[in-house]
């Protein structure tokens, strides 16, 4: 996570933070973000390998978690894009065939009910298989971890 952050920086951004071993960054920027297609291809040139970047503000996090649309949070993953899905490409996934798992479509978000936890569930496969290539998924833990690192 050490080289990621040096990368970060390297793109000209300060207070830069890692969260746990999965590629979530923190930064501050003065400018604009690269788009996350020049982020992709400078971590694919420094790692060599293809990850998928999603972008993020404060103020969208922060709506997100405001917007969640479970109860219990404890039990909800977040699929982020970088663009609004087509309500459409989720439309014909059959509900019943996940049991009491649940998904709703955010703005540029799914947030998944997973009450059974997300190691047990098919929901978020069979979600991916219809999502644009750079979703990602985090627990409602790490959500709410990197808002309240990007609010220090």
């Amino acid at each position: 996570m050490k080289e990621l952050r040096q990368l970060f920086e390297d793109l000209g951004y300060t207070g830069v933070v890692t969260y746990i071993q999965s590629g979530n960054v923190v930064f501050d920027a003065a400018r604009p973000p690269a788009s996350p297609a020049a982020i992709e291809k400078r971590i694919a040139d420094a790692f060599g390998f293809d990850v998928a970047v999603v972008l993020c503000t404060q103020k969208e996090l922060a709506a997100i978690v405001e917007r969640c649309p479970y109860p219990d949070p404890a039990k909800v993953h977040v699929m982020f894009f970088n663009r609004a899905p087509a309500k459409a490409a989720f439309a014909e996934l059959d509900a019943a065939a996940f049991g009491a798992d649940e998904f709703t479509v955010g703005r540029k978000e799914l947030y998944l009910y997973l009450p059974n936890g997300v190691g047990r569930s098919k929901l978020p496969a069979a979600l991916a298989r219809q999502a644009p290539r750079e979703a990602t998924l985090r627990s409602w833990r790490t959500v709410t971890k990197l808002l309240e690192l990007s609010q220090r």
